[in-house]
């Protein structure tokens, strides 16, 4: 079966095979950049745009570059971390910025870092940042097999070994929990 848009890895009329499609992919054909003023319907009861709204955009632009790495649908497994370090407040520039760190089977880790920009005096804040985990789905709903991760940069490499050591800490932690977790 094919997958949406009738042909795999590509839009209609393209004449990518499923073969080509699994060929390694650089980190930068699926990392995003997004920006989004923030305003008055974003903020929490304190005045600052609501944590909640922020981990919205997270994982639609989390989603977003697994499903441009696989070419086809992916969903959330789990968020590893999620850090909010600074407030965002309304009138600002939030950016997101979303790549690829590791990819496994079917699994990938993608992080997302957010920061804020005062549109008036320029300054840029480190706000946020997460890692979560999608996995590659087939035709069938099922876990499929994501294309291989073409590491090129030196910090390429280094998140993705950060990712593999983040991973091997969840398998323990799922261990140390027993059956019950799984």
């Amino acid at each position: 079966m094919m997958p949406p848009g009738g042909v795999w890895g590509g839009a209609p009329g393209d004449s990518v095979t499923k073969e080509e499609s699994m060929q390694p992919k650089r980190v930068s054909e699926s990392s995003i950049f997004s920006a989004h003023m923030m305003l008055p319907q974003d903020t929490n009861p304190a005045g600052n745009v609501h944590g909640g709204v922020i981990l919205k955009y997270i994982d639609t632009y989390g989603g977003i570059v697994a499903m441009r790495h696989v070419r086809g649908n992916a969903v959330t497994a789990s968020i590893d971390r999620m850090d909010f370090l600074r407030p965002i407040f309304v009138g600002e520039m939030a950016t997101f910025k979303a790549c690829l760190n590791m990819v496994g089977k079917s699994s990938m880790e993608v992080g997302v870092r957010v920061e804020a920009e005062n549109l008036f005096t320029g300054e840029v804040r480190h706000c946020a940042s997460a890692y979560l985990t999608y996995v590659c789905l087939d035709e069938n709903g099922k876990p499929g097999q994501a294309p291989p991760l073409l590491l090129e940069t030196d910090d390429e490499k280094r998140r993705f070994d950060e990712a593999l050591a983040r991973r091997a800490m969840r398998k323990k932690e799922k261990e140390r929990e027993g059956p019950s977790s799984k």
